[in-house]
This record gives structure tokens, sequence and C-alpha cells, in this order.
């Protein structure tokens, strides 16, 4: 078991960051400032959701197509979970939005289309599958319609968004049950009801064994665990010291640290032509945060005695949905070039100038 795992630790480029974790170790033990703290948390955190990625689809690829599809779904986004909860954990409900909003952007614009710009390189145009891109897209309204109609209830009743009643908090949970809901019936539509849809999707390969695997899992989310409890207790001094607000964190840096394994695949996989498979990782993903993490967190939240509601302030609420509409238009057709991705990413930076602008 333990040459598998040292085998596997040393064949992926990205595990060099590794070091960081007894690194992080050393520097808390040092008492060092707050922002080598930050940093060195976060560096940790990249290697370690790339670990528990790849182990979860190991698991998952012995546990059939239905069921391992689930679990694959389900943990495809733990490190953003785990990172939430954490924060959540100690009240920072602004910050836990923030990632919530910065995963879903992120994943649609710059993973996305990075994955585009890079894989569009040398070539005229690269395709895709027009129906499952279609399933996905479909997601990602229904999506917008379970993270914007609270805060338009909050606005027509109240006026703000501001205003956390007992109210916006009983219709933030039914929403959120209602896109729990869902996001399980898609799995039902891809791997029962309308499998043939998807057939064309990469499976993986097993490369150990089942307890090589679940050794790596539970390490890799028991890591994951410590260095986002370090991450969010240093939010506060390091956003002080660097001039950044929790905000522009939340939405940018913790979005990208929690889903910078996925990023990296997603873009290989677009450069090796297989976009069907890096519109699964990209749009997938924000797919997963926005029906079944997110709603999770407001459930989480009741039970850690924080709650937090599904009312997002305006500059988050605008951003999902452009970025919903722009990728949507540019997946409408089943095909994509270099171009698109650079369109794509210019939205992105746009987005993150502005956030970066907020007075929050």
């Amino acid at each position: 078991m333990w040459a598998e795992i040292r085998k596997y630790l040393f064949s992926r480029y990205l595990n060099v960051l590794l070091v960081f974790v007894p690194g992080l170790l050393v520097l808390e033990y040092m008492h060092v400032g707050a922002v080598w703290l930050f940093a060195a948390s976060g560096l940790a955190i990249i290697p370690l959701a790339g670990v528990l990625g790849d182990a979860t689809e190991e698991v998952a690829a012995r546990m059939g197509p239905a069921a391992g599809g689930l679990l694959s779904g389900t943990l495809g986004n733990a490190t953003e979970l785990i990172i939430a909860l954490m924060a959540l954990r100690v009240g920072e409900i602004d910050v836990v939005k923030a990632s919530i909003t910065g995963s879903i952007l992120g994943n649609l614009l710059l993973v996305f289309g990075l994955s585009v710009f890079v894989g569009g390189l040398g070539r005229v145009k690269q395709t895709f599958e027009r129906t499952h891109a279609g399933v996905n897209t479909a997601m990602l309204m229904l999506a917008v319609v379970g993270l914007v109609m609270p805060a338009v209830f909050d606005l027509v009743v109240y006026g703000s968004l501001e205003r956390d009643s007992p109210l916006i908090q009983k219709l933030s949970l039914a929403t959120s049950a209602v896109l729990i809901a869902t996001y399980l019936a898609s799995f039902l539509f891809s791997f029962r009801t309308h499998k043939h849809l998807f057939q064309a999707e990469e499976h993986h390969a097993t490369s150990m064994s089942r307890k090589s695997a679940l050794t790596l899992l539970i390490g890799a989310t028991l890591l994951i665990a410590w260095s986002s409890e370090v991450l969010v207790g240093q939010i506060e001094a390091a956003t002080k010291a660097l001039g950044m607000t929790k905000f522009f964190v939340g939405v940018i840096v913790v979005a990208i640290v929690g889903n910078a394994a996925e990023h990296s695949a997603a873009v290989v996989a677009a450069r090796k032509n297989k976009m069907d498979l890096s519109l699964t990782i990209a749009v997938g993903s924000s797919v997963q945060i926005a029906l079944l993490v997110a709603p999770l967190l407001v459930f989480a939240s009741h039970a850690l005695g924080h709650p937090m509601s599904l009312v997002f302030n305006g500059f988050e609420i605008v951003s999902v949905i452009l970025s919903v509409l722009v990728v949507s238009l540019v997946a409408m057709d089943g095909e994509t070039n270099w171009f698109e991705g650079v369109q794509l990413l210019a939205v992105y930076l746009i987005l993150a100038i502005a956030f970066f602008f907020v007075p929050m």
C-alpha cells in the first residue's frame, strides 16, 4: 500500500507543492506573520485538493457508474466545502458566500476560458457534445434562479439585501432542499434514464488498490481541514496587511485555491482535444457548487450556530447571471475557438477588477 501511495505522490508535478504541508506546520510553530501563514496554507491546500480528487476517482471507479458517479459528484468539490465549513464555524458568513460566488465564476470563466484558449491554440476549432452541454447550462440557469430568488424576495419584501429575517432563513432552507433534490435527480438522468447520452465521457482507470485510495482520501481530507482552519484564521489579519477586502479574498483567492487542481485537469484535457471532458470538469463543477455545496452550507450553518441565507449581494448576483449567460452563448453551438477563450478570460478579469475595488 505505502509503495503505491509513494509512487502516486511522485507521479504528479502538482504534488511538489506538498512540501508546504510540513512547511505550514513549521511556520505555525514559529508564529510567523499572518500573511506567511495565509500564503502557506493556501499553497498547501492546492495539491491536497488534487490528491483528494484523484483518490475520490479511484474509489468511485470501483463502485459502478451510478454509485461511482454519485460519489464523484458529491465529493467533487469537497475542498471548497471543507474551507467553507471552517469559515462558517467562526462566523465568516460573507467569506463563505463570496467563495461560493467565486467558485462558480472561476470554473465558468477562468477554468473554461483558459481551457478553450489553450485547447484552441493551433486548431481552427474544437467540438463537444451539444446535448451534454445543454444539460449542464440548463442546470446552471436553474442554479441562477435558486441563488437569485431569495435576494429578489428580500428586495421586494424588505427593500434591501441586508435583512436576514427568520422568513428569509426559511425561504433559503426550502430553496436549498429543492436545489439538492434537483441535483440528485440529475444523476438519475445521467446514469439511468438517459445514460446513452453520456457514454462518450472518459472513465477513470484505476491505478491503485482500494485501501491505498481510501488512505489517501481520508488523509487528504484531514489535512485540508487543518490547512483550511489555518487559512480562515489568518484572513482577518492577512487582508488588512495586504490591503484587500475579505470579499475579494473570498471571491478570487479562496476560490482559486480550492479549485486549482481541477483547473489544471480541465486545461490538460482541452489541450488533448478532449473538450467534452474539459467542459464537464469546468461547467459541471459550477453546477455542483450551486446545486449541492451552497445548499449544504445553508443547512450546515444552522447546525454550526451561524445561520446563512441564500441572499447574495448585488455584485455577486449580477456577476453570476452574466457569467452563466456568457458561457451559455459560447457553448450553444457545440464548438469553440481560442478567441472565445480570450473573451471568457476577459470577462473574468473585468469582474475580478470590480471585486477588488468593492469597499466591503
